[in-house]
């Protein structure tokens, strides 16, 4: 029985499970064990010990964290603040094709954040960390890479790994709204910068496949071992 995939919770737009989809073998991720997520430190403190969150993984810059703050702490929260290096993105380098940039940047992030990116995913292969929860501040670039090479690594198709990343537009608009609404002294990001074209993951997932031979090659570069890709796939695919 398929299970939630969006969740509408207080203070998030872009809270969701990436379980459900069709993996190694023909194995099913499994539901409630990996979450993803907009900034949580807006979240009511009670929602997360509701799903049962053991881990959160937060994306975000330093200074990000300082200005916003982090998720509330409750007894049994194992809290990572794990940050990928990568340039800032300029508004004025977007005027391009937007799936083109978007795939560049995160390419960016990629190489260039690789100890955090694979820092990220080896918490995500721990299965004492689960169930986890991984965001950034919008829930669709940091954390739509991290998650959309955890579903890779778990054999899902790229199809469907790019259909999830995709489903990020729409909350992004959420999210955009609300800013406008409740800070209007804050600079909301241009309208490109919050869409997430299922092409542009296409692109990387290729692009980094021609990089790296695979996106386990990636991982090992990333710093995962064969015993951390193991037991990724041994608790987040149902046997």
């Amino acid at each position: 029985m398929e299970l939630n995939r969006s969740y509408t919770l207080d203070g998030v737009f872009n809270f969701r499970d990436i379980g459900g989809y069709t993996g190694h073998e023909g194995r099913t991720v499994r539901w409630r064990r990996v979450f993803r997520s907009d900034s949580v430190h807006r979240i009511s403190p009670a929602e997360l010990p509701a799903l049962g969150v053991r881990t959160v993984i937060d994306l975000r810059r330093p200074r990000e964290v300082d200005r916003d703050g982090r998720v509330a702490d409750y007894p049994g929260l194992d809290y990572r603040h794990i940050h990928p290096d990568h340039p800032e993105w300029v508004p004025a380098d977007a005027d391009g094709v937007l799936d083109r940039f978007i795939a560049d940047r995160y390419r960016e992030l990629a190489e260039l954040g690789t100890d955090g990116i694979g820092g990220a995913l080896k918490v995500i292969a721990d299965p004492a960390a689960a169930p986890l929860v991984v965001h950034c501040v919008a829930g669709k670039d940091r954390t739509g890479v991290v998650c959309a090479l955890t579903l890779s690594l778990l054999g899902v198709s790229d199809d469907d790994v790019a259909a999830d990343y995709a489903l990020s537009t729409a909350a992004s608009e959420r999210f955009s709204a609300w800013l406008r609404e409740s800070l209007p002294a804050l600079e909301v990001p241009p309208a490109p910068f919050m869409a997430s074209p299922a092409t542009a993951m296409h692109l990387f997932l290729d692009e980094l496949r021609e990089r790296h031979g695979s996106i386990e090659g990636y991982a090992k570069f990333a710093g995962l071992t064969t015993e951390d890709l193991t037991a990724l796939r041994s608790h987040l695919l149902e046997p």
